[in-house]
């Protein structure tokens, strides 16, 4: 950033933006036109919901007057109360069971732990039916580009549970980073201090609930009667039902679970980044932190991610800070001291951001800056675009082909941290090539019974 160099008055305008980047727009903000299963925009969609406790029933809740037909979890209480609220609906323990009765049904909403979330969704893919699916998309790298190609060929309507991305701060950040409010970007840092893993223990939490033990635990819990735990695991390694892990969201920190902080939060915050420009995949990418744990997420780390130049935007270094970790200007006392954000330096000035709000810095130099004319339209909201879209055939924003890579690149994370060293990245092979001979945690192996095929 140049401090000499004057602020402009505002970016290049609405049309000389679109103009120049349409094609990145039309695959990243925009979105996939989709199949349509209804006539008429008033028609109501038959929807299947999978997982309808916690998350699951809250997604429920945002179908509006749509026809729920379809109820499945493998926990019988959850279950009840969703089967109160729509008697008519059938109702599964096994989602494998909903999918071979093969019900009459336009769209699937997907709820589950993170670790089944690819098994409930690529069979509504493969039947092309609608999804809503949870953040994050699938559990690994493999899994994310299995969902995102089964989405790119099924043609219909995809949403990410990245609801954050339907409100006006983001789109207003993206407007201003798009339009080159702060200049040419190639430095961002993305930080959240949620602690949840192995290292941030603290000593109230350790007594409240033992999810911040660091091994495994040796004895087993009988298992609820109202949950069938075989299902549960679904894909992941047998162990004994302990309430260590459930319910949720205790399993998020377990990696034969879940992926932690990165996974998670990484869909919310690293999005922003992502959308405002036009991000895909990372040719390379470093982590440290703690050593790695075989069985526990980290609570706090950092991984920084190497993406190339774009047609004429310049290449772009993005640093993700958990934790304790953040970045040294925010150390420093050089900007505000937020709790989580996502900062963009630009050779003109800097740009920080949360969920609702944002500020250019320095301040004082922004003072009589002219924002640009808004173009990315309001949303109408961050489910009723899906539904919309499974009625009409329009966009969503959050569509697979934009949340899988997302969703990759924040595995990417993990794999870097967990494996203890740089990696290089070929998006195509789906490879590290500086490391031919280890290609772990890129993929697992799935317990008998379950595969992705």
């Amino acid at each position: 950033m140049n401090p000499s160099k004057p602020i402009r008055k505002q970016g290049i305008n609405r049309r000389q933006f679109l103009k120049r980047n349409l094609s990145t727009m039309a695959l990243g903000a925009i979105g996939f036109p989709a199949v349509v299963s209804s006539a008429s925009p008033n028609s109501k969609l038959n929807i299947a919901v999978i997982g309808v406790g916690g998350r699951g029933g809250h997604n429920m809740g945002q179908m509006g007057g749509e026809n729920i037909v379809a109820l499945c979890d493998v926990n019988q209480h959850h279950l009840a109360v969703a089967k109160k609220k729509h008697p008519s609906a059938n109702t599964y323990k096994d989602f494998r069971e909903f999918y071979a009765d093969d019900q009459d049904y336009d769209a699937v909403v997907v709820s589950t732990t993170e670790h089944t979330h690819a098994f409930a969704t690529l069979p509504a893919l493969k039947r092309r039916k609608h999804v809503y699916c949870e953040k994050p998309l699938t559990r690994d790298v493999h899994e994310a580009r299995i969902i995102t190609e089964a989405a790119a060929k099924a043609g219909v309507a995809t949403q990410m549970g990245t609801q954050i991305h339907a409100g006006d701060n983001y789109r207003r950040v993206v407007e201003l980073i798009q339009s080159g409010a702060i200049g040419q970007v190639s430095e961002v840092h993305v930080w959240v201090s949620r602690a949840w893993g192995w290292q941030g223990k603290s000593e109230a939490e350790a007594h409240r609930d033992l999810v911040w033990s660091h091994e495994r635990p040796a004895g087993k819990k009988p298992v609820p009667d109202h949950v069938d735990w075989d299902l549960w695991l679904g894909p992941a390694p047998w162990r004994p039902y302990h309430d260590i892990y459930f319910p949720g969201p205790k399993w998020y920190r377990w990696w034969d679970f879940g992926n932690g902080t990165m996974s998670d939060l990484g869909s919310h915050w690293n999005d922003l980044p992502f959308w405002a420009l036009s991000l895909d995949a990372p040719t390379s990418v470093r982590a440290w932190g703690p050593p790695p744990h075989a069985e526990i997420a980290p609570a706090s780390m950092a991984a920084e991610y190497d993406y190339p130049a774009r047609g004429d935007r310049a290449a772009v270094k993005l640093t993700w800070h958990q934790g304790t970790h953040k970045p040294d200007v925010w150390k420093r006392g050089e900007i505000p001291q937020w709790n989580s954000g996502v900062l963009f330096v630009g050779d003109e000035g800097m740009l920080l951001s949360d969920y609702g709000k944002h500020v250019l810095l320095p301040e004082g130099r922004f003072a009589d800056f002219q924002r640009p004319t808004p173009w990315i339209p309001k949303s109408i909201g961050h489910h009723k675009e899906w539904i919309h879209a499974c009625k009409t055939g329009a966009p969503t924003t959050c569509h697979f082909g934009y949340a899988g890579p997302l969703t990759e690149a924040n595995h990417l994370g993990n794999v870097a941290y967990r494996l203890g060293q740089r990696i290089e990245w070929n998006h195509a092979e789906m490879r590290m090539p500086n490391l031919e001979d280890d290609q772990r945690y890129l993929k697992r192996t799935y317990r008998e019974g379950w595969d992705l095929s």
